[in-house]
């Protein structure tokens, strides 16, 4: 086992690896675009507008960003960003980033690829995880008036049991074939009924192994506490807990909301308080290793560097299939290929998709970095230590 103290988040040599002189110079020059909170601002507008007019922008964008931030816009276009990963022994999470559709159709073509990165993962060691939203299966504001505990119509009733039915779909082949698959947390105001419908398919499947993670979003001042009593729950109800710890992605939404309906933000009060909570749920889980298997989901140096000390302190085996790091496909590589370069376990979420489709996720992307205090400039900071290791000019 490797020694806490070895571990550095710093080795860029390391870090990127896996990237090539264009890579890595293509990289410094998108952060340096993506620190700029102005273009950040402006480019969804202009760049929603010139595809709906018919401007041939979609290259430029699956040449930088697209091919940054993504693994394709198919499966097999996958293939490389998987090899890639694997050579530094770290796993794919295929995340087929459709999202923000109310068409049948749709859902049902969704529902099918995501068995079909099921069925990938079966087949190949480098993608040991899957994963899916509910609103990828499932219409936002049917969920929404689920969670209101509103009166369904006839034709909703019959809508929701079709939903249900995709979910135990992609539950069912996930099982079948023994690979764990995530079910990715929303908004507030959905996330009860996914809540609800996460630990049915746990109860189901997760008897005698970890195969349907529940994603619990610790930057809610309610969620640490959602965690340990769906543990309570799991113990009792006799099938492992399956976690995937993240801070989480709505935040300006989400007290945008609060504010303009009149009720209390679900959010933490400030950033302490998520960090405190999400390091205590670290802990929560390494305390109860048996009975939960988690993924931590994080760029933060400090909770990763702290669920690495818990796992050497409880004698946790670094490979212990109940625990993963992860991150983003094209950030935080210093932590992803340090981590897994220690021997712990470690898989990037490699979205994937048409690139219109995919548009709304690249953009959060890039809206969620700005707002990170200092995670851009680390980013770039790490690119620039790399490219003058390497002596390469700008």
């Amino acid at each position: 086992m490797i020694e806490k103290n070895n571990l550095s988040f710093e080795n860029t040599e390391i870090a990127f690896r896996h990237s090539s002189n264009s890579d890595l110079k293509r990289a410094y020059w998108l952060f340096r675009v993506i620190n700029v909170n102005f273009l950040v601002k402006i480019g969804p507008p202009i760049t929603n507008f010139a595809i709906k007019i018919g401007l041939p922008i979609k290259g430029i964008i699956k040449a930088t960003i697209f091919k940054h931030f993504c693994g394709g816009e198919t499966i097999a276009e996958c293939d490389k960003t998987i090899k890639n990963l694997h050579n530094g022994s770290v796993g794919t999470i295929l995340d087929y980033s459709i999202e923000g559709e109310d068409d049948e159709q749709v859902f049902d073509n969704t529902c099918d690829e995501i068995i079909r990165t099921i069925e990938r993962a079966a087949t190949d060691k480098a993608v040991p995880i899957t994963v899916f939203k509910i609103t990828g299966v499932g219409r936002f504001s049917l969920l929404e008036k689920l969670d209101e505990k509103a009166q369904l119509s006839v034709l909703e009733q019959e809508e929701w049991q079709k939903a249900q039915a995709r979910v135990l779909a992609i539950c069912t082949m996930a099982h079948a074939k023994g690979i764990p698959v995530m079910i990715d947390a929303e908004e507030s105001w959905i996330q009860q009924t996914i809540d609800m419908l996460a630990l049915d398919m746990m109860h189901l499947y997760n008897t005698e192994k970890a195969i349907v993670y529940n994603t619990y979003q610790l930057y809610r001042h309610d969620k640490l506490a959602s965690l340990k009593n769906d543990h309570v729950i799991a113990v009792k109800g006799g099938f492992i807990l399956g976690a995937k710890l993240v801070r989480g992605a709505y935040m300006e939404k989400e007290r945008k909301r609060a504010a303009e309906m009149g009720y209390l933000s679900p959010i933490q009060p400030d950033k302490q308080s998520a960090d405190k909570d999400y390091d205590a749920s670290l802990d929560f889980c390494t305390d109860h290793i048996d009975t939960i298997a988690f993924v931590a989901g994080t760029h933060n140096e400090e909770s990763c560097r702290q669920l690495a000390e818990l796992l050497d302190k409880k004698g946790i085996n670094h490979k212990n299939p109940h625990v993963y790091f992860s991150q983003l496909l094209g950030m935080s590589d210093n932590l992803s290929f340090n981590l897994a370069n220690a021997q712990y376990n470690v898989a990037k979420y490699v979205p994937y998709g048409p690139i219109k489709a995919v548009l709304p996720y690249l953009f959060r992307r890039a809206q969620e970095n700005t707002a990170i205090a200092g995670q851009m400039s680390r980013e770039l900071s790490l690119i620039v230590k790399e490219v003058k290791r390497r002596k390469l000019s700008k």
